[in-house]
């Protein structure tokens, strides 16, 4: 068994889809629309095949997103080296992102960051 895929909604699904197509190296399907309903989606797909669906329609509810809650809390990306690491995380800042931790090396061995990314989504940068 697998995880098929994970979705989230979103207000600015346009700018989601390019933060993880710019940022993380997805590639985006030419998306959905239902004309009845406005739901709007895309598929962003990654390099191992992991899939991302990001989703939109009118009138969501957009409640306060503090660190510490429960629930799903991040989205982990791999990049492959301590370096990529390093080099997308002060991208990111770079480009105005609020980086929450690391570069650093976990007490379980895991060498990441954790930047507060699009609409206030935590996104773990890791190895």
């Amino acid at each position: 068994m697998k995880i098929e895929h994970v979705a989230m909604y979103v207000k600015d699904l346009e700018g989601v889809r390019d933060f993880f197509v710019n940022y993380l190296g997805g590639t985006s399907n030419a998306g959905y629309r239902n004309p009845t309903t406005d739901f709007r989606s895309y598929f962003i797909t990654f390099e191992d095949g992991a899939r991302l669906e990001v989703m939109t329609k009118p009138e969501l509810q957009d409640a306060e997103k503090t660190l510490n809650r429960t629930g799903f809390i991040h989205v982990a990306f791999s990049v492959g080296s301590r370096e990529k690491v390093d080099e997308l995380t002060e991208r990111l800042k770079k480009d105005g992102y609020e980086v929450v931790s690391g570069p650093r090396t976990t007490g379980d061995g895991y060498y990441e960051s954790c930047v507060v990314g699009i609409e206030g989504n935590q996104i773990e940068i890791t190895v």
